[in-house]
């Protein structure tokens, strides 16, 4: 094919590299991107292309997905604080950063704790597992198990995992089970995690760049609720969306 490249790609021996363009056109830029099954996402692993600590287990690989174990820490959101004024609710707007910093309670379980899901209550998880993706050809995709949600948590989620992310992944679990107290242990298989190859390799550069700025949960540690750029908040907060797409137009 004309004015193209070829890309070593992660994963079965077996599967050859996809030609792509170095020019835009229309007609062979969408090529399929490919999901990894397990043969490949051994041989990743294998080549620490994808690193798990701690390590997976034989529970865990699927055809096509990994699942991810529960990890230890929670965030639980606040409704109401004590200032100077009396007791009085936590306003969560885009426009408030403090009231986001007062937000969660954070609660770190030791092994053999469990944590009690209350009715209706929503919490932010993390995994067990922290994850590097360290080949600039690989994204993922997260995903709730489907034997999560019949238990009646719900994990609405989708969330997408860039190459280059190090760190623990966040996701938010709610109690949709109606009047019943849902008991959790850490280290249950929650969510699980579905890898694709990009059809062009990504810079480090590239893949922290969301937008204007850096991601937001990029290389971290531990679970952070963080807002959205700051630019993009004050606009929105007073109204000014037409404001907002004159001054950052995407070229």
């Amino acid at each position: 094919m004309e004015g193209t490249e070829k890309y070593p790609v992660i994963g079965s021996p077996f599967r050859q590299p996809i030609p792509l363009p170095t020019v835009f056109k229309p007609s062979t830029l969408f090529v399929s991107m490919a999901v990894l099954t397990r043969a490949d996402i051994l041989c990743a692993i294998q080549q620490k292309s994808i690193v798990f600590s701690p390590a997976l287990d034989v529970f865990q690989l699927q055809p096509h997905a990994v699942d991810l174990r529960l990890g230890y820490r929670f965030l639980i959101p606040r409704n109401w604080m004590v200032d100077h004024k009396g007791r009085c609710a936590i306003k969560v707007s885009i426009d408030d950063t403090a009231a986001h910093r007062e937000q969660f309670d954070e609660v770190t379980l030791t092994p053999g704790q469990y944590f009690d899901l209350l009715p209706n209550e929503f919490v932010i998880a993390t995994s067990l597992e922290h994850i590097e993706m360290n080949d600039p050809h690989l994204m993922a995709i997260l995903f709730p198990r489907t034997s999560t949600n019949r238990r009646g948590i719900n994990l609405s989620l989708s969330g997408i995992i860039d190459t280059g992310y190090k760190g623990h992944l966040i996701f938010p679990m709610k109690n949709e089970a109606g009047n019943q107290v849902l008991r959790i242990y850490p280290g249950e298989r929650i969510c699980q995690i579905i890898f694709e190859e990009l059809t062009h390799p990504l810079s480090q550069k590239e893949s922290d760049q969301h937008g204007i700025d850096a991601a937001k949960y990029s290389s971290q540690n531990s679970p952070h609720y963080q807002l959205d750029k700051e630019e993009e908040r004050h606009l929105l907060s007073q109204g000014k969306l037409d404001d907002l797409k004159k001054h950052y137009p995407l070229v």
